[in-house]
């Protein structure tokens, strides 16, 4: 009897699971031989990246301006996508990031480029890591 309910359960459960366009998926593209330094929380990155739209429209691109974009890891100064899908990354490591818009820019979108609710495509290289000294 308790087979027959799990097995009715598990559907359902499925369906709750993927909620609303799923989680954070991280694709490695191209993973260097040598990686002596892993990015994380707090360090300094520099990162070529392409950015579009589920349909492939391009919303922004470091590489069209040849401007590497530079940020602090996981101080809120990036969308959360970011901040959590380039941890533990090495340089010349190429990551594909699919973001639901939960940890994009939301239902508001960033007009006029990125509509609400929008999830984001982003091809990113890690070009360098500045990692504070640490006491």
């Amino acid at each position: 009897m308790r087979f027959t309910w799990v097995l009715l359960l598990l559907p359902l459960l499925a369906l709750c699971a993927e909620g609303k366009g799923g989680g954070l998926q991280i694709g490695v593209k191209k993973r260097p031989e040598k990686c002596d330094t892993r990015s994380k929380k707090g360090d300094r990155l520099s990162m070529h990246y392409t950015g579009t739209l589920e349909d492939g429209t391009e919303f922004d691109s470091s590489l069209t301006r040849n401007q590497p974009f530079d940020f602090t890891l996981g101080v809120g100064q990036v969308i959360k996508g970011w901040d959590q899908g380039l941890l533990n990354m090495c340089v010349g490591e190429k990551r594909k990031l699919v973001i639901p818009s939960e940890l994009g820019y939301g239902d508001r979108g960033a007009p006029p480029k990125i509509p609400g609710g929008a999830t984001l495509v982003f091809e990113v290289e890690l070009l360098n890591i500045e990692r504070k000294d640490e006491i």
